[in-house]
């Protein structure tokens, strides 16, 4: 078809692109047409309504089969994302928390930045109708937005695609080199990031700090929103979930040394079970 040179090479990298509940195949065809003509190939789906595999998305993707072909469906967005290191929300709705919010150009710089150091990327789109829930966004490191009309804000999600997908080609094009680098450390995964959080739960859950109960789920929200503010490394995490674990173990009545060892195991039998009853 015009503009498609099958003799050039494929360009086929970068973030992954996730799409929460689309509804129609032909707008994920659309997306995976926005997503070749800018170089990015990797699709995610959350429980599309109509289900996969679609041939109405593979008509309106326009020969972008690589893309449709690559696609993967998920149950869960918390599956999707499992494996990124890095993850951004993209929304048109100010949001309450604590996220920093940035433009497709600085975002892109940023995922640019990252995909070069080896780092795992994505950009989540919510659904046709009403986009992403507060739940789904704090779940991203960080928000992106575009500049748009205030009073006509709403785009389709192969518009929102297109947009991020152009401003990430762009910044393919420049070479920015450093005259060193800082330490080599390993980005947390969000399973990673996700599993130290629920250690932090169960620990706050012990300690009574969810109070009043029906708080607790808005309280989550806010720590999540703080705790994946700082793209932690695995090396970070593991330091944070020691400092957890002495919260277990330890108390100013009962301090380290003062029955250690029993107490820790009692603490962890009380989590994981008993190890010896085999």
């Amino acid at each position: 078809m015009a503009g498609t040179d099958r003799e050039k090479q494929l360009i086929a990298e970068g973030p992954a692109i996730i799409l929460v509940e689309p509804q129609l195949g032909e707008n994920i065809g659309m997306v995976a047409r926005a997503m070749a003509n800018f170089g990015l190939s990797e699709l995610r789906l959350v429980n599309p309504r109509d289900g996969w595999p679609s041939e109405k998305a593979r008509a309106a993707a326009s020969k972008a089969d690589h893309v449709i072909d690559g696609v993967v469906v998920f149950d869960t967005l918390e599956d999707a994302v499992a494996d990124l290191n890095f993850l951004y929300a993209t929304t048109a709705r100010e949001r309450d928390g604590f996220k920093p919010v940035r433009g497709p150009e600085a975002a892109n710089r940023t995922l640019r930045a990252r995909h070069a150091a080896g780092e795992r990327t994505g950009i989540l789109f919510g659904r046709e109708r009403f986009g992403l829930s507060n739940e789904e966004v704090a779940l991203a490191d960080e928000i992106v937005t575009f500049p748009v009309n205030p009073a006509f804000a709403s785009l389709n999600i192969a518009q929102a695609v297109l947009l991020m997908s152009y401003e990430w080609m762009k910044t393919g094009f420049e070479a920015e080199q450093t005259p060193f680098a800082g330490p080599e450390l390993t980005p947390a995964s969000k399973e990673y990031l996700n599993g130290m959080i629920g250690h932090l739960e169960a620990a706050l859950d012990a300690r009574g700090y969810f109070r009043p109960a029906a708080k607790k789920p808005k309280m989550l929200d806010n720590l999540r929103a703080v705790l994946t503010r700082p793209a932690f490394t695995q090396e970070e995490i593991k330091l944070l979930r020691g400092v957890i674990s002495s919260l277990d173990y330890f108390s100013p009545k009962t301090p380290r040394g003062a029955g250690y060892p029993e107490r820790k195991a009692k603490a962890d039998r009380d989590t994981h079970g008993d190890a010896d009853d085999t």
